[in-house]
């Protein structure tokens, strides 16, 4: 017999579906609601793995990626009242889409769930994959599905790859040290959005921050620039042999290259080193020292600083 489900709370997957069904009604066209009302109700009143997993698939037939989610402010406010600890700006509406009917099923909190959801993901195409991952942040007890997202992380795919590393709490939440430095370098290495990396500040340590300066130390003896984004990963650790490479690229490096070190030097409290190592006036950087100076040097800060313009509907 099935459970009685739990009362609904502000943070419950029952909330969080009527919440991002809302948001979708208003996006979606009448074909697409059509689809959806029969989904939900097909999902709710239980299927098996295999229809579970074609019901994700088919649901491209409704909706495109290429078209953003957009959220307006007012929107974003609802989903985060929800402890909808999630970017949604990043998604396409398909994702969204696909994330609510991951959400419709009856048993998120049965292991049943837990093999049917792998279905979906072992026959997965890109776009199912984006969707999924982007779904475990919402589902009831994360730390089964830590695996799961570990796996994604070790995808060549980029879009996959940012899907489970960026724009939740869930990788900081549930990935153990190894894990998580393995993200944080792979994220330097295909020059992912690393600020967009929720919990980096909080996770800093000696560690990450002596695989940051190996990378460096790396790129350097092939005559190959530092990507701007890495000297997040110092924060207060790596004492000498940070300041060495700091200074390296703050008298060396391009102007977004000299531009992140100066707020890395700003995260280390080290930024009186800057007029030390290079006088008084500054010139191009002198913008990025009045930033430090108001302490705008959180990981939202290093944004600016990506060369790629963040991608909300993929092609």
């Amino acid at each position: 017999m099935h459970a009685s489900p739990a009362p609904t709370t502000p943070s419950s997957p029952q909330a969080r579906f009527t919440i991002l069904r809302q948001l979708l009604q208003d996006r979606l066209a009448a074909d697409a609601s059509d689809f959806v009302a029969r989904a939900v109700s097909e999902i709710g009143a239980g299927i098996d793995a295999t229809r579970f997993s074609q019901l994700i698939a088919v649901a491209s037939r409704h909706s495109r990626r290429r078209v953003a989610f957009e959220p307006t402010p007012d929107e974003l406010a609802l989903a985060a009242a929800a402890q909808m600890d999630i970017n949604i700006p990043y998604w396409n509406q398909l994702e969204a889409l696909r994330v609510l009917l991951v959400l419709a099923h009856r048993d998120l909190d049965r292991d049943a769930f837990v093999e049917a959801l792998e279905q979906c993901f072992r026959y997965a195409d890109e776009g199912e994959l984006c969707a999924l991952y982007r779904a475990l942040p919402l589902l009831p007890d994360g730390a089964r599905f830590a695996w799961r997202a570990g796996e994604g992380c070790r995808s060549n795919m980029r879009s996959v790859f940012e899907a489970v590393a960026c724009d939740s709490q869930f990788p900081a939440a549930h990935f153990d040290d190894v894990a998580w430095h393995q993200l944080i370098m792979k994220a330097v290495f295909l020059n992912a959005p690393l600020w967009r990396v929720h919990g980096l500040d909080a996770r800093l340590s000696p560690e990450l921050a002596r695989m940051a300066l190996d990378f460096v130390d790396e790129r350097r003896s092939a005559g190959r620039p530092v990507p701007p984004q890495l000297w997040l990963c110092l924060g207060t650790h790596g004492e000498e042999r940070a300041l060495n490479a700091l200074r390296t690229e703050l008298r060396r490096g391009d102007l977004r290259g000299r531009r992140a070190a100066l707020l890395a030097l700003a995260r280390a409290g080290q930024l009186p080193k800057v007029h030390q190592w290079l006088g008084g006036w500054l010139g191009d950087l002198e913008p990025t020292l009045a930033q430090a100076h108001h302490g705008d040097v959180t990981q939202a800060a290093f944004g600016d600083l990506q060369q790629d313009t963040p991608t909300k509907a993929r092609q």
